[in-house]
């Protein structure tokens, strides 16, 4: 595994084929990281599917609402719910949609990510000042390629676990 420097800013997804290890950037976007934390210390993003998943663009995931792969689970409905929490106002930085990196997904207002995110296959930097970047892998890209792609996908993957590297 990576070399860990900030464990509670440290999140470690699941797959069903390894971990995926994303540094969360609490500097740069301090509100979207805490929710980060905050849903994946609740257990909220655990079984949750990649509910839209681009081939050459990006993964998106986390809707905790609708994405939980179990009892009644309708991948039509995954990516139209979030938390319970208050959406997020935008937290934009000069940071680039790079490869690798993870933004908030959201609506058409800027201020409304609340639990769904993506992470970047390529660099996306049309992106860049309209969808906050807070978080970056630092370990399992590989596997974040191997998601299987669709919008959304026939047999969507997803996040077996997710947790803060200070719990694990």
């Amino acid at each position: 595994m990576a070399e860990i420097k900030d464990p509670e800013n440290t999140i470690i997804v699941e797959l069903k084929d390894g971990n995926v290890v994303i540094e969360l950037l609490a500097d740069v976007a301090p509100k979207h990281a805490e929710r980060m934390k905050e849903l994946a210390r609740s257990g909220a993003y655990d079984n949750v599917c990649f509910h839209r998943v681009i081939d050459g663009f990006m993964a998106q995931t986390g809707d905790v609402a609708h994405g939980d792969m179990e009892d009644g689970f309708n991948i039509r409905m995954a990516g139209t719910g979030g938390s319970d929490l208050p959406n997020l106002p935008a937290e934009f930085s000069k940071l680039p949609h790079d490869r690798g990196t993870l933004g908030a997904a959201r609506s058409a207002s800027p201020d409304s990510a609340n639990s769904q995110f993506f992470i970047n296959f390529k660099d996306n930097h049309f992106l860049n000042g309209q969808y906050t970047v807070y978080g970056r892998v630092i370990e399992g890209m590989d596997l974040g390629d191997g998601i299987t792609k669709g919008k959304p996908p026939a047999e969507p993957d997803r996040m077996i676990s997710v947790k803060v590297a200070a719990d694990a």
